[in-house]
């Protein structure tokens, strides 16, 4: 528990010392990757992003087994209050038969959630706040794609969360009852080209029998306005279970408030051997308002007003300057 009182008193701290701008026009997904990015959704949005897959296990030495089945990913993400706050709730369905080389005649079949977990996400940190830099050079391509320091920095964001498992899960270890805590440290890299790193580092059911330490990688690259591709790497280091998962896929932009996307997963060993494929979607609900100046504009329309405001202001400057230049010229003759 002294993770999580941890995470939650930094939560609170930079609640009241930091304010950014998570929205974005278009939708911003976690999938098709298993990464949590450092952004959140934004105030007033509701996203639902879900991925079912089918599953093939196979572990060969001693008393081997196959697992043989389908599941589904499923996440429901809202920005709540602040900007850089999400509240979350992520969980994962099976349902599948294992046979035992010993006796393939007998099969036992399993469905439960491999796990189920309500949190809140929040940016503590974010490089681009306010970078004159990140504004695009509309006269030079080189600018815009050549690689920059700054973004080495990354943004970062901190999770807590709790599990909920019920007594006999076949999908956990023995005597796994209740809540138990989560936390993470999630980093964002956005790079020029279109290229963006996520790092992800992640201590699990802490305090129970299958408590674990995670890792996950994953690099994205934009193709264009719709396409992505992504590769990512996830490890896993527990008592229960260890492994190291490697998936690749792509997603597909249709309309701003929709993306589809699909993914292949394996490891490398055979304790067991794992090959998955999965087909994902997500979707938003997009109440988000941009907030109120004192005047009643939106900061982008007071943004707008003040450019405006400041162009007449060098317009009136410049005819007042040429006025008074012809005064000049008529003194003279």
């Amino acid at each position: 528990m002294k993770f999580t009182k941890l995470a939650l008193i930094l939560l609170l701290f930079f609640i009241s010392n930091q304010a950014f701008c998570q929205y974005t026009d278009v939708i911003n997904s976690n999938r098709p990757g298993t990464s949590r990015s450092a952004f959140s959704v934004g105030t007033n949005v509701a996203q639902f992003e879900v991925g079912p897959y089918l599953i093939e296990e196979e572990r060969t030495p001693a008393v081997g087994y196959k697992v043989s089945g389908f599941g589904a990913d499923f996440a429901v993400r809202y920005g709540l209050i602040w900007e850089p706050l999400e509240l979350n709730i992520e969980g994962n369905f099976q349902s599948d038969n294992k046979s035992y080389v010993t006796n393939l005649d007998h099969k036992d079949r399993r469905s439960n959630f491999k796990y189920l977990t309500l949190g809140a996400k929040y940016l503590i940190y974010d490089p681009y706040k306010n970078s004159e830099e990140e504004k695009p050079n509309l006269y030079s391509w080189k600018a815009n794609n050549r690689f920059k320091w700054k973004t080495l920095i990354p943004a970062v964001a901190i999770y807590a969360g709790a599990h909920y498992d019920v007594l006999d899960n076949p999908y956990t270890a023995e005597n796994i009852e209740g809540f138990s805590p989560k936390v993470m440290i999630a980093t964002q890299n956005n790079f020029s080209g279109g290229w963006v790193f996520v790092m992800n580092l992640i201590k699990d059911r802490i305090g129970t029998e299958q408590s674990d330490f995670q890792y996950i990688l994953t690099l994205t690259h934009s193709l264009n306005a719709n396409w992505v591709v992504f590769g990512e790497v996830q490890g896993i280091q527990s008592d229960f279970y260890a492994d190291d998962l490697f998936r690749f896929g792509g997603a597909y932009l249709w309309g701003k408030d929709f993306q589809l996307d699909t993914a292949l997963t394996f490891n490398t060993k055979d304790t067991p051997s794992v090959f998955g494929v999965n087909f994902g979607m997500s979707y938003r609900l997009d109440f988000h308002k941009d907030k109120e100046t004192d005047n009643g504009a939106s900061v982008e329309d007071e943004m707008k007003r003040q450019e405006n405001k400041r162009g007449k202001n060098k317009k009136d400057k410049n005819k007042d300057n040429s006025i008074e230049k012809q005064k000049r010229r008529v003194t003279e003759f």
